[in-house]
């Protein structure tokens, strides 16, 4: 059977260990979602440059046919998820945290679900650099939550070459299951997809971490990893505690080692994925699949059938929602994500993006009211539970304050917004507002510095062309101004009076009209 590395664990700093209602979407297999009559798809669902449409209004589309354009090194192209006829390219509601609509591609499906031509390639024996332009045609990213693209990620740092690839399935947020049900259904697509990962970015060896308490994910990715027979490869159980599923905290659990404070774990020569990045980078090498669709839990209390859909990109969460057997009594909130990392949706006519892992439905009474904020008593507990290692309570009152450089001075940008820090806080502080609040303003400074710095360059740039320009102008008068009086004066006597008669000559006679 499998290797299952159980000796010489690390342990990170903090975290929470909670009930973690992930059986109520886990008693069924995963369904497949149905076709919807109008497909939303985003443009920008991925870390990096939104992409540029390739299509307009009135065009025919294929399934899996580029849609969208990377716009640039980190961006990632955007497929058709279905066969259909592309209604506009407008903005609509997508689900931001913003509540702000963004551009996306409308198609209207014809039922057929007709894909396009895609092949897969010899990825056993592709150069690397084949392997991770075909991840970056297909529009592969992370599918953990980030979606930083792919190819990106697999490429080699300038620190030296990868020795170790971790694919992630910690998965430890509550209710969220579809990393799960993926392990306990498709484990032999997820080694597949970590040796295709593995050749893009020439790690020697694989990790698949999975947490301690889930049996039926360690019999299926025992059973999957005995299968490929591989020495490299070995299964890794990790205890079950929020946040582990954070990339530095379970590189830490795994290695012992901490990624530096605005590093990555390519400094340490590792490359951590998920497991159902790796199950589309299998997808895309081995049969040509653009990522268009994902594992979405719909679940929560507020939710008939809680289950897990596999569904194309941009479709409604209403038609996830309503497959899942519709809403139950006094829903009133919908998240898109978990409990803690997640955000609450004004609607659910937003689509599906890479980046969504699950919809939750919440019953009036299960909804955590607001509490009147009191003052921090310096209890600490903030402390104790930040995987991060921050300061928390400093972090806040320098935010609540405006003093953002003080707070980037203690380690704001290594906060991951976990929550734990709110979940403990008996003053009700909504400690991760503060954070983001700080970051943001942080961010439009940074942003206002770099517009001013454009100007002042723009405005350098542009007084040395003029004190240029002026400079040459000056030397062509003077070397016309040398050369005539190098001339005989009676020839500059003479040019004078011809250029006095081709005047009076000219106001005689002007020409025509």
């Amino acid at each position: 059977m499998a290797t299952v590395e159980r000796a010489r664990l690390w342990h990170f700093h903090g975290g929470i260990v909670m009930a973690h209602h992930k059986r109520l979407c886990t008693t069924e297999p995963i369904r497949a979602a149905a076709l919807p009559g109008t497909l939303y798809v985003p443009l920008s669902q991925h870390e990096g440059q939104p992409a540029e449409p390739l299509v307009t209004a009135g065009d025919r589309v294929l399934k899996g046919q580029p849609i969208g354009a990377a716009g640039g090194w980190l961006s990632a192209p955007v497929h058709a998820p279905s066969s259909g006829k592309v209604r506009a390219v407008e903005d609509h509601a997508v689900p931001h945290p913003s509540g702000l609509p963004a551009p996306c591609i409308v198609i209207d499906t014809d039922g057929e679900d007709r894909w396009g031509e895609h092949a897969g390639i010899d990825w056993h024996s592709a150069e690397p650099e084949t392997i991770r332009e075909r991840l970056f045609e297909s529009g592969v990213v992370g599918l953990g939550g980030a979606t930083f693209p792919s190819h990106v990620k697999l490429t080699p740092g300038d620190d030296g070459p990868v020795h170790t690839l971790i694919v992630n399935g910690a998965e430890c947020e509550p209710y969220i299951a579809c990393d799960e049900m993926l392990m306990r259904e498709r484990a032999d697509d997820i080694v597949l997809g970590a040796r295709v990962l593995q050749r893009a970015c020439g790690a020697t060896d694989i990790l698949i971490a999975i947490e301690d308490l889930r049996p039926e994910i360690r019999e299926s990715m025992e059973r999957a990893v005995h299968a490929d027979g591989g020495t490299d490869l070995k299964l890794a159980l990790v205890p079950t505690v929020y946040p582990e599923g954070g990339e530095k905290q379970l590189i830490q659990v795994l290695t012992g080692l901490e990624v530096p404070a605005g590093g990555l774990p390519l400094d340490l020569g590792l490359v951590c994925m998920n497991v159902a990045t790796a199950v589309a980078a299998y997808r895309a090498a081995e049969h040509g699949e653009p990522l268009i669709s994902r594992i979405v839990s719909v679940t929560g209390q507020g939710i008939r059938e809680p289950c897990n859909f596999e569904a194309l990109i941009g479709t409604p969460l209403s038609e996830l929602a309503a497959q899942a057997g519709g809403y139950g009594e006094n829903v009133t909130r919908l998240i898109a994500g978990g409990p803690l990392m997640g955000f609450a949706l004004a609607s659910d006519q937003v689509p599906v993006t890479k980046a969504t892992n699950c919809v939750l439905a919440l019953r009036d009474e299960q909804v955590r009211r607001p509490q009147p904020q009191m003052p921090c008593i310096r209890c600490m507990e903030c402390v104790r539970v930040c995987p991060a290692q921050l300061l928390p309570q400093q972090l806040y009152w320098h935010a609540e304050a405006h003093e953002f450089e003080k707070s980037r001075d203690l380690g704001l940008f290594d906060c991951i917004e976990c929550g734990c820090c709110a979940m403990v806080c008996p003053s009700q502080i909504p400690l991760v507002d503060y954070y983001r609040f700080a970051k943001s303003e942080l961010r439009a400074a940074e942003a206002d510095r770099h517009r001013a710095d454009h100007a002042r360059r723009r405005h350098e740039a542009r007084q040395a062309r003029l004190a240029r320009q002026e400079a040459e102008r000056e030397q062509r008068l003077r070397k016309k101004k040398e050369a005539l009086e190098r001339r005989p004066r009676g020839d500059r006597q003479s040019e004078i009076r011809a250029a006095v008669a081709r005047a009076r000559a000219k106001k005689r006679d002007p020409g025509p009209d």
